[in-house]
């Protein structure tokens, strides 16, 4: 194993009804004021933004609200936030909904900190030395944003979708409550999946360093997303098994699985990133379509490890047949494999292969990933 320091200072609260407990873990810090971010008026409906305000309000605490976060979160949202923040005399965030809420508030507490525009610390102009304080309750799992301190944003005018990470962001709290995820779709449920096994792979194919624990770690993270999927898109009720596909997810970026790793990348997020940025498709839906082709074409710079996936996820043999079952399961589930099944095509690939490009900078990729080979990636998923 590789030298490593692991920090996660963010203290998770799991099961049932904890949401209701927000108040409390907030009021603990000493904070008075919050903004309430969230995506769509589903929570409202569902009674889950009472329940929040509530508890939030029973410890004197004054809420802000702030809706309307889309998937695929974008910066104009972000800035409208942050001037609300300010002129409100904020000091948290508490973040209710998925990876793309959250992923926004933790713009919005680092961009209000910030001496300029936050796109500032996207792209490299500013650095992110402090933020306001982020709480979050989850109701969908697949970023793991939940537990690690970074976010992802696009910005809708340059068609840029970056991320930001820093110390500052990890969250205080996330409250993990499985039967809070039983409204999620069929199709936002498989498209997950895909996010979670992608978070798991980069590390697990493209490092350097790859000891054997972190290698464990990372197939029960896969073989229980495939198991627990499969159950759940027959019986959505079943909470218990919601509740380890949500712990799967968390553990999946949570830092645990590049322990003792080194020299290690995320090609799979770089390209889908593209595809997000440029098409809006919903993120996973990218790259359960990416994975399979990058796969195909990495797996001879380092066979071992693909065999060994093989091995253990599908009880195969070879690096072709891991990946091939690896798509199969996909397209068994419902989640995209090929470019088409996105509205893509090939005369599309030159203006996804520019902004790959472009994010190779920000991926520590330039120069690796070069046009001739993204555009064969893309090719394999045609």
């Amino acid at each position: 194993m590789d030298n490593f320091t692991f920090y996660n200072p963010t203290r998770i609260e799991f099961g049932r009804d904890k949401e209701k407990l927000l108040g409390q873990y907030v009021a603990a810090d000493g904070i008075r004021k919050v903004m309430l971010c969230y995506g769509s008026d589903r929570i409202k409906r569902s009674g889950l933004f009472d329940t929040v305000a509530g508890s939030l309000g029973e410890k004197g605490i004054e809420v802000t609200e702030f809706g309307g976060v889309v998937s695929n979160p974008v910066i104009s949202t972000v800035r409208k936030a942050i001037e609300s923040v300010r002129a409100n005399g904020i000091e948290a965030i508490v973040s209710v909904g998925g990876g793309s809420v959250l992923d926004s508030a933790k713009a919005i507490a680092a961009g209000t900190l910030y001496d300029g525009d936050v796109w500032d610390l996207f792209i490299g102009k500013g650095v992110i030395e402090k933020a306001l304080p982020v709480y979050d309750v989850i109701t969908m799992a697949a970023s793991g944003s939940e537990m690690n301190p970074t976010g992802v944003v696009t910005n809708e005018e340059t068609r840029q979708k970056l991320f930001i990470a820093a110390e500052p962001l990890f969250p205080r709290v996330s409250v993990i409550n499985p039967a809070l995820m039983r409204s999620v779709t069929k199709d936002y449920l498989v498209y997950s999946a895909a996010d979670i096994i992608a978070h798991s792979i980069e590390g697990y194919f493209t490092a350097s360093v790859q000891p054997h624990f972190p290698s464990r770690i990372v197939e029960s993270v896969i073989n229980t997303v495939i198991e627990t999927t499969e159950i759940l898109l027959e019986n959505p009720e079943n909470d218990d098994v919601r509740g380890e596909f949500a712990w799967a997810a968390t553990m999946a970026l949570n830092g645990m699985t590049l322990t003792g790793t080194s020299g290690y990348s995320y090609p799979n997020h770089m390209i889908e990133h593209s595809l997000s940025a440029l098409y809006n498709v919903p993120h996973g839906a990218g790259l359960s379509v990416v994975m399979p082709a990058w796969m195909k074409w990495y797996s001879p710079k380092n066979p071992g490890q693909f065999e060994r996936f093989a091995k253990k996820i599908f009880g195969l043999s070879t690096p072709e047949e891991g990946i091939v079952a690896l798509e199969n399961w996909f397209n068994r589930i419902g989640t995209p494999t090929r470019l088409s099944q996105l509205g893509i095509g090939e005369k599309d690939l030159p203006a996804i292969v520019e902004n790959v490009l472009a994010n190779a900078q920000a991926f520590g990729l330039a120069g690796v990933y070069t046009g001739e080979i993204v555009t064969r990636i893309l090719e394999n998923a045609l």
